[in-house]
């Protein structure tokens, strides 16, 4: 197998090195460092937000969140089955039980049955929604692949029943209304809270790490804090909660603060391949690239490819493994995290599209470095090899 087209690997076309040099050499190379700072203002600046705390991970972005939204044990908490597992295991790190909610067809969590489970399943008190006899205190949102969740509608339904939002923006970075109420604002400033993630993966990495930020500066700051084992008094080591070693470090950042200034051409670049797919696939028999939502400019970090089940009887797993014996690497949605034994007793909520989906998604290559002839080539390929299964 002479060609190789990776699913997505990382971009370092800036000033990577250069500011990790300089880190190095200055010695600047765990939390603290002057790179920390910066990453910190240059998100802030780019997201039109006030505040931002860097951290480990974005998972760690959103246990601070849940923390924040003062989730705790036997609380509950609605999540989306379709997505990372990451997502969802900061509920049960807080002691608290998730309910899982269908998703719509742009993979994020369903308003019309967020709603419809808050109507018929919980009962409201005029202070707080209870499901069984346990508090409904927090939604995770997750903007899956870059795409928008339907915020318009999810803050309706949070808002009439004091539901604390922790929007899932880790694949999500840049992607912003253009229409509605909430044109211009970026995925993860809309909700209570916002956690982003910089995976080796993602749009812009740090090789791990994340971000936080929230509508209300001070609850940064207190997230902030609690990142960096809640140390009231550095100089005797006091300390008044419980504090976590989350913070990001100086290393990171300096990688960070370069991935960021490059951040709008990978965009430009994600958007043109997408655009250059959709004319590729326009006409397949057997496959449709999804869309993103309308009324917004999503940073298109994955694309997906739904499959015909009905004319492409093998699993997704046989056309992924003969994808890769042609140089092409890319991979099913996740599996459903309601059927993950960890989760398989939570409570799950009229799933129906979650488990459509997760059948028939497959991740094609979209890396920011992949080129036009690359392109050409997967396209061509998968198009080739769904009409061979088809006609088996």
């Amino acid at each position: 197998m002479e060609k190789f087209i990776p699913l997505s690997v990382p971009n370092f076309e800036g000033n990577e090195k250069k500011y990790v040099n300089d880190a190095v050499e200055t010695a600047w190379v765990s939390t603290g460092g002057a790179y920390v700072s910066k990453f910190e203002k240059d998100l802030a600046k780019f997201l039109y937000v006030e505040n931002v705390a860097v951290c480990q991970s974005g998972t760690s972005a959103l246990h601070l969140s849940l923390i924040e939204a003062g989730v705790t044990v036997g609380d509950t908490v609605l999540v989306s089955p379709l997505t990372f597992i990451a997502a969802v295991n900061p509920v049960k790190y807080q002691h608290a039980t998730p309910v899982f909610i269908d998703c719509d067809d742009s993979f994020c969590i369903d308003p019309i049955k967020l709603k419809a489970f808050c109507e018929n399943e919980c009962v409201w008190d005029g202070v707080i929604l209870r499901y069984k006899t346990s508090p409904v205190k927090a939604l995770v949102v997750v903007h899956v692949f870059g795409n928008m969740a339907d915020m318009e509608a999810i803050v309706e339904v949070a808002s009439q029943y004091s539901i604390k939002i922790i929007e899932d923006a880790t694949e999500a970075l840049g992607t912003f209304y253009t229409k509605g109420k909430y044109k211009g604002k970026y995925a993860g400033t809309i909700g209570d809270f916002g956690a982003f993630s910089f995976n080796g993966n993602k749009i812009i990495t740090t090789g791990g790490g994340g971000a936080v930020t929230s509508n209300k500066s001070l609850c940064v700051d207190h997230m902030r804090f609690l990142s960096t084992q809640a140390k009231t008094d550095p100089f005797n080591y006091t300390h008044d909660e419980i504090g976590f070693n989350y913070r990001m470090t100086n290393l990171q950042a300096a990688l960070g603060v370069a991935q960021l200034e490059e951040l709008p051409e990978f965009i430009r670049r994600k958007l043109q391949n997408y655009a250059r797919y959709s004319r590729l696939f326009d006409d397949s028999k057997y496959c449709t690239l999804m869309p993103f939502r309308e009324g917004t400019r999503s940073n298109k970090w994955f694309y997906s490819l739904c499959i015909d089940k009905a004319a492409i009887k093998v699993p997704l797993r046989k056309i992924i493994e003969l994808l890769k014996l042609t140089g092409i690497e890319t991979r099913a949605i996740w599996g459903l995290i309601s059927e993950q034994k960890p989760y398989k007793n939570e409570k799950t909520y009229l799933l129906e599209k979650a488990p459509y989906y997760a059948s028939r998604i497959i991740n094609i290559p979209c890396s920011t470095q992949i080129t036009e002839e690359e392109i050409e080539y997967v396209a061509l390929t998968i198009n080739e090899l769904l009409g061979n299964l088809a006609n088996e």
